[in-house]
């Protein structure tokens, strides 16, 4: 999409053709496209995925008559086989040529290259390590902690920590497979951690002239297993003269080695030491490159096209104006683990307003696969300062709204780093996030009773729903029946704890009554649309989005997201279409509350699965080497009641009372029994006698209102026939009941004393005319409901 959007705002007649999948066919980039190519519809078979085999690529090239290739930043982008394919069929590459690439994106020729032209380097093992023999002796002379580090490919996948020799051939071995899977090369290198150190990269872009330009320094420090969540530009930890340093030292190397194309140099930056080490080059453009284009005010996918066709970069390298500061929306959940979360995207509703850009490539209605990267959007903000442009982005991402449908997001928890000092103040290093999410402080209970009851809300309606259908379908037989239960019990659990809530319909529009442990709370849900609404509790105001799954409900309250699950009987399931990789306990086995217990593989990621309570294991439901679907059972744990440690730091939570003014207890009261007449779920015990007002204007007003109302209703479902209804054969209710068949007055030929009444007594409901809709359904329900309950009103 990046790249369709550029050639279009070209406007040369460039032609833009899309190479996809069976099951991308009618994803974005393929819509928006001017022609489309199905990889697997030309007769060869793939070896693993078709973006990766080169014989597959070739055919789509030349059946797609290409001129030129755009690899974006993913599968063959750092692939020198690729370039050297396009030179052969005479297509242009838009990028480095493969000699170039090879030398630079391997990251052991790179540091090489870096070291002979004087960029500063830390430790390392000057080579591949290929056994483990090799591996111990290089971390002996560099010390640990060290990295290992897989020679191709990006994105944060096979790098390893190690702390010590103990760790080391594990994390060789894992590294050495994930390089394999992901970039087909195994071949790995060490070197030395720096420690409490800013991941810090040079924009660069280079023509065929001999011009190179280094149009921005970004600040990559906000990781996570060195993937990167928040990116900003420029760094908060450079002076101006360390930035220029950079820029020469970036420019220095890419112009020694003949670099077309856009390109990332990146280092490690460690203020305390004053310490710049190079880490390596990325010869692609980079996910995070929209803050360098904001804050340089350049397009570089357009200048890539332009140095691809010979152009030169004219005139002097822009400046840079301002902040720019950009979030990677992700289908994962930080809840779990940040365990992918894919899915249909049910909802997507994108934000708006001054300096603030999003690059997505997804609708509502696609499908995020779980074989390919979970990111949904890139949110970019700008900012005249970097306050202002951390604001900005806080505000687009609380506009942002992202239902997936089986999966989720980690927007939450992106709303949270904003806020959080090391961001605020930019003095994150790449190790902060990782601290942070190992001891769980990016997880939070704040605005989970909220949570809580939306959830209990929406169970309640659903089960609602369900008594309605039945009511309505017993009623087209001429027979309706209603449940006599008042009002719904909701079993949820949230952390460690379960909830058992009751819910009641106090009206049609919104009011809810909640009691939970004996505290009871009014609260008023005005809904915007299927999912979100604004959830009213005394004189506070939240907004609330609800989604609910077969098992779970994801609710986010101002922007903090809570996942609370019905009652599994202790069920563990697969947070996503995934492998198993390893199971770790076998039947019988005690576990504790965040145990280690599974690890699945999905999107290319191991996840750990962690036993949600302390409990013994009764049955194990998959093997490895198995594939489960989202939601799919792993294994089934009984809970047993202790005080475990993780019990002891997640309170249960609780709902207050609504508060009550004095003045208003004789409205409450009326408010209740009305309510009531309706046939509503809330109940209340006793009448007015006491309520000590007797006498007031308007209360003596609202007392005719409520005998008014049990008149109409009484008029419409009474049994016995009366003057008005002259021979008519039928009773009020019979009447009703035949209306009940079909809700259509006319085909049931209803005579005009009883559509007046009908008219009435739905008026209570705010209703005006006799259009079926779900309202008038969820009315005429009430209406039966309270005809039962005539005896005690």
């Amino acid at each position: 999409m990046r790249l369709i959007n550029a050639v279009r705002e070209l406007d040369d007649g460039l032609v833009t053709i899309a190479f996809h999948t069976r099951a991308e066919r009618r994803a974005m980039f393929v819509r928006e496209a001017d022609e489309a190519v199905c990889l697997e519809d030309l007769g060869i078979d793939a070896a693993g995925t078709p973006y990766l085999d080169l014989d597959v690529l070739q055919a789509a090239l030349r059946a797609s008559r290409a001129e030129a290739a755009w690899v974006g930043w993913g599968f063959v982008a750092e692939r020198p086989g690729f370039v050297e394919l396009c030179d052969r069929l005479g297509v242009v590459f838009i990028g480095p040529s493969a000699a170039v690439m090879q030398r630079l994106g391997d990251k052991i020729e790179a540091k090489r290259l870096a070291d002979s032209a004087g960029v500063p380097m830390a430790p390392w093992s000057g080579g591949p390590v290929d056994t483990p023999e090799e591996a111990a002796a290089a971390a002996e002379r560099i010390g640990y902690p060290l990295m290992v580090k897989a020679a191709a490919g990006g994105g944060g996948r096979g790098i390893r920590r190690v702390d010590g020799p103990a760790q080391l051939a594990a994390a060789v071995e894992s590294a050495r497979s994930e390089g394999a899977k992901s970039f087909g090369d195994p071949t790995v290198f060490l070197e030395r951690v720096v420690t409490a150190a800013r991941h810090v990269e040079v924009q660069v872009i280079a023509d065929s002239h001999g011009t190179v330009w280094a149009p921005g320094v970004r600040d990559c420090s906000v990781q996570r297993r060195n993937q990167k969540v928040i990116e900003e530009s420029a760094s908060t930890a450079l002076s101006p003269d360390h930035d220029a340093r950079l820029r020469e030292a970036a420019i220095r190397l890419t112009r020694s080695v003949g670099y077309v194309g856009a390109a990332t140099v990146e280092f490690l930056y460690q203020p305390e030491e004053d310490l710049l080490a190079f880490l390596e080059v990325n010869t692609r453009l980079q996910v995070e490159h929209p803050i360098t284009e904001m804050t340089a005010g350049i397009d570089l996918v357009k200048l890539q096209l332009s140095v691809a066709r010979g152009d030169r970069l004219e005139g002097e390298p822009p400046s840079s104006r301002g902040h720019a500061i950009e979030a990677r929306l992700n289908a994962e959940d930080p809840q779990r683990g940040f365990a992918p979360a894919p899915g249909r995207i049910d909802t997507l509703a994108l934000p708006h307003g001054p300096g603030v850009r999003v690059d997505t490539g997804v609708a509502a209605g696609d499908r995020i696969a779980p074989e390919y990267d979970s990111m949904i959007a890139k949110v970019i903000a700008w900012g005249p300062d970097r306050d202002q442009a951390r604001l900005r982005l806080r505000r687009a991402l609380q506009q942002t709204v992202v239902l997936v449908d089986g999966g989720t997001t980690n927007k939450s928890f992106l709303l949270d780093l904003l806020d959080r000092p090391e961001v605020v103040q930019g003095t994150a290093d790449t190790g902060w996030l990782d601290r942070l999410t190992a001891e769980g402080g990016h997880q939070t209970d704040r605005l989970a009773e909220v949570a809580l009851m939306a959830a209990a809300i929406d169970v309640h309606e659903s089960e609602g729903a369900v008594d309605r259908a039945r009511f309505l379908s017993t009623a087209a037989r001429g027979r309706p029946e209603t449940d006599g239960d008042v009002g719904h019990t909701v079993e949820l659990r949230a952390g460690q704890h379960d909830y058992r809530l009751h819910v009641a319909t106090g009206d049609l529009e919104g009011w809810y009554r909640i009691t939970l442990d004996d505290r009871v709370v009014d609260v008023v849900l005005d809904r915007q649309d299927r999912s979100r609404g604004r959830l009213r509790i005394g004189d506070r105001t939240h907004r609330v989005v609800t989604q609910a799954s077969a098992t779970d409900h994801l609710v986010e309250v101002d922007g903090v997201t809570h996942r609370l699950s019905r009652d599994d009987g202790g069920l563990v399931r697969a947070p996503a279409v995934a492998l198993v990789v390893a199971v770790e306990v076998a039947p019988g086995d005690t576990v504790t509350a965040g145990q280690r217990i599974a690890v699945v593989e999905a999107m290319k990621m191991e996840t750990v699965l962690a036993a949600p309570t302390d409990g013994v294991v009764e049955a194990v439901h998959v093997s490895p080497n198995t594939q489960v679907d989202a939601g799919g059972p792993i294994m089934t744990i009984r809970k047993v009641q202790q005080d475990s440690p993780t019990s002891r730091t997640s309170p249960r939570l609780q709902i207050s009372d609504t508060p009550t003014v004095p003045d208003d207890a004789v409205a409450q009261r009326m408010d209740l029994m009305r309510s009531m007449l309706l046939g509503f779920d809330v109940i209340t015990e006793g009448g007015l006698d006491d309520a000590g007002s007797a006498g007031q204007q308007a209360t003596v007003h609202r007392e005719l209102q409520l005998l008014r109302t049990f008149a109409d209703l009484c008029a419409l479902t009474r049994d016995r026939r009366t003057g008005d209804q002259g021979h008519e054969g039928r009773s009020p209710r019979g009447q009703f009941n035949a209306y009940l068949r079909t809700l259509d007055a006319d085909h049931e030929g209803l005579p005009g004393w009883f559509r007046d009444r009908l008219h009435d007594a739905l008026a209570h409901y705010g209703i005006h005319d006799l259009d079926r809709t779900p309202l008038l359904e969820a009315a005429v329900h009430r209406i039966h409901l309270a005809a039962q309950r005539r005896e005690e009103q």
